[in-house]
């Protein structure tokens, strides 16, 4: 005889209610996912110029080469685990099979195919976007930009003028940006205008952008660099030839100068600093934090592995080196 025992009414219930606590947090996942992608913006799905819309057509031709193989190998894969499925007599199982020169054709030609389509993309753009190449139309406008602890200086040689956390540029006129660091390396990065480029103490890197229209576009710091790094964004406002002439003529207005002293007092490290303008500025102080005749900022605090977690230590941006180096 079999005893048949009821299910325990607290055991059921016990088992629903940790069913329910598990749908809901799979919908409040799901919620929070969805809040955070709402705040997210295209960036570099929507370019405002001509580097811009290459590296997007880049991105496209890229993803569309890799979805060629991606596609029909996921269609095979589910198409041959139903046709060869336990139900269909029709199915030809050949267990001691072991070569075809078709399939190895297709195995090995169709991603060397690939592989060279991307690598023909890559290359070409590559080439057409050297960062160093000048854009067509117009002279460009040259603007010297230096990455400091945490904040973005911008110098108008040309004008005689300078900004913090703020760039104004002529909508539809190329730009000539010259870069530097004046402590640790960073990355200056406007995705809408495209191209990513490094900054270093004692070097200068080129590059050529556009804003095709007006508007306010967001930089930002694209290479870790300490603890304000999470803040170090600027503005990058495209103007109308009457607004970028009101903007250097406002720019001119500020009484203060920017020199080899006030730069010292600049480059002290400082999080979330307002955008501001300089009426004067010094014509050789690109050139000097370059030649580092003013020395470079100290740069975050390196930290070092102890029994307690993390030790800090002090130092500029040579500190890293030499900590290799005794070690």
């Amino acid at each position: 005889m079999i005893h048949l025992t009821p299910s325990c009414p607290a055991e059921h219930a016990a088992g629903q209610y940790a069913q329910n606590i598990a749908r809901a947090a799979r919908c409040a996942a799901l919620a929070a996912v969805s809040l955070m992608l709402a705040g997210c913006q295209p960036a570099v799905l929507d370019p405002a110029g001509p580097v811009g819309r290459a590296q997007l057509s880049i991105f496209v031709d890229s993803l569309a080469i890799m979805l060629a193989i991606v596609v029909p190998t996921m269609i095979g894969t589910l198409a041959c685990a139903w046709w060869f499925r336990r139900g269909n007599a029709r199915a030809q199982r050949l267990p001691y099979w072991s070569y075809s020169g078709r399939i190895e054709m297709v195995t090995w030609g169709v991603p060397l195919l690939t592989i060279m389509l991307l690598g023909g993309v890559a290359w070409v753009g590559a080439h057409e976007l050297d960062p160093g190449r000048s854009l067509p139309g117009d002279k460009p406008l040259e603007i010297q930009a230096v990455s400091l602890d945490w904040k973005w200086l911008f110098i108008y040689p040309e004008q005689g003028v300078a900004s913090l956390n703020e760039v104004a540029v002529p909508a539809g006129k190329p730009v000539h940006f010259l870069l530097t660091s004046g402590s640790v390396m960073n990355a200056f990065f406007v995705p809408q205008l495209g191209s990513m480029i490094y900054t270093m103490n004692g070097m200068v890197s080129e590059l050529h952008l556009q804003a095709d229209h007006e508007g306010t576009f967001g930089g930002l710091s694209s290479h870790y660099s300490g603890d304000g790094f999470s803040d170090m964004h600027f503005a990058v406002r495209s103007l109308d030839g009457d607004g970028f002439a009101r903007w250097i003529a406002a720019a001119h207005a500020d009484a203060a100068g920017l020199d080899a002293a006030s730069y010292a007092q600049l480059a002290r490290q400082s999080t979330k600093d307002p955008a501001r303008q300089w009426g004067r500025v010094d014509p050789e102080l690109f050139d000097k934090i370059v030649s580092q005749h003013l020395p470079p900022g100290p740069g975050p605090k390196p930290t070092t592995g102890g029994k307690s977690g993390s030790a800090k230590a002090e130092g500029g941006p040579g500190t890293s080196i030499r900590m290799a180096k005794e070690h």
